[in-house]
């Protein structure tokens, strides 16, 4: 990850300190009746399920999908979910290989698992209890932790275009997950401006803004790339994060970010537009728009990772890109399964 000196974000300003409220972790037991999350709750991380998830995904698979995505930390349940579907339609396809046996390629399970990879993935890591013992990769509680840890071993979240890519080697592939996560999460008309309530034009901002959601109260550190490299994300380091997990690359500092995709209207903000403040010759600080007047960022020295209004009285506020309008880079089809 590229390190250099950083005209870093610090933008004086009032700014309105987001709650955030604590996830509670459960043990996920697959061969129990398990609940049903009900309207507007979430069992796991990141998002909640939108209608169309509620109504498509199995109650007990969707408990182990937002389940397993904590496994990855930053990593949107959706994108399981999403792999979950277009894999074997939920364990629901009559293909060879979803209950018993295995495809042309050799995978088998909901999640579509090699058994090398599989078992490559439970030697690396615990899986927990509610599977089968051993672990096995028809079981849905072991396939969906397993698909977690594949991820998050192939660079999720904070590459999710890379570890998607390499669970199946094909761009289109990595296009239709990114779709289908980005229906499964809730969206609303109006734009809700807050972390459960993300609606975005595109599944690359729905993508960047859910990466951004997960980061929220990492402390600020000045030239920070994130938890795992320096202790926090300074402003630019995490768009420039957010945006690579959807495939985008940004470059590292505001000044040379806001030159990054096309210039957008006020009066047409969408989510996962940037916002820039300063001036043409110093634009200093940088967040990613919610809706509803709001973003997601990083202030300053002693501010972490939080929500907060994008306009607020003295402020500086300069212009909006939209970087989400950038095609992600072309690579190579592969294999068909991981």
């Amino acid at each position: 990850m590229l390190v250099k000196a950083l005209g870093a974000g610090s933008a004086a300003v009032l700014f309105l300190i987001v709650v955030i409220a604590a996830v509670v972790t459960t043990v996920i037991v697959y061969q129990q009746p398990l609940p049903t999350p009900g309207p507007g709750t979430s069992a796991g991380a990141g998002s909640t399920p939108s209608p169309s998830a509620r109504e498509d995904i199995p109650p007990e698979l969707l408990v182990l999908y937002q389940q397993a995505a904590s496994d990855c930390p930053g990593l949107d349940w959706s994108v399981l979910a999403a792999i979950g579907k277009i894999e074997t339609d939920h364990g629901r396809s009559p293909l060879p290989g979803v209950r018993s046996g295995e495809n042309s390629s050799g995978a088998a399970g909901p999640m579509q698992f090699l058994a090398p990879t599989f078992d490559a993935v439970i030697a690396r890591h615990s899986l927990p209890p509610g599977g089968a013992s051993p672990p096995s990769r028809y079981d849905p509680s072991d396939a969906i932790h397993a698909a977690a840890h594949y991820l998050c071993d192939s660079g999720a979240p904070a590459d999710l275009y890379a570890a998607i890519w390499a669970y199946n080697h094909a761009d289109w592939y990595v296009n239709q997950v990114l779709d289908q996560a980005a229906r499964y999460r809730t969206t609303t008309p109006s734009g809700g401006g807050d972390c459960h309530t993300i609606e975005a034009a595109s599944a690359v901002a729905g993508q960047a803004v859910s990466f951004a959601c997960a980061q929220l109260g990492i402390p600020y550190v000045w030239g920070g790339n994130g938890p795992d490299v320096n202790g926090g994300w300074d402003c630019s380091g995490l768009t420039q994060a957010a945006y690579r997990a959807a495939g985008i690359t940004l470059p590292r500092v505001t000044y040379d970010q806001i030159h990054t995709g096309p210039r957008v209207p006020e009066n047409q903000l969408a989510p996962g537009d940037l916002m820039f403040y300063g001036t043409a010759d110093n634009v200093h600080h940088v967040g990613l728009f919610l809706g509803n007047g709001r973003m997601v960022h990083a202030p300053d020295i002693g501010q972490p990772v939080q929500i907060s209004g994008y306009r607020w009285p003295g402020d500086d506020y300069y212009a909006t890109t939209r970087p989400s309008a950038i095609s992600a880079p072309a690579q190579p089809d592969s294999r068909d399964s991981p």
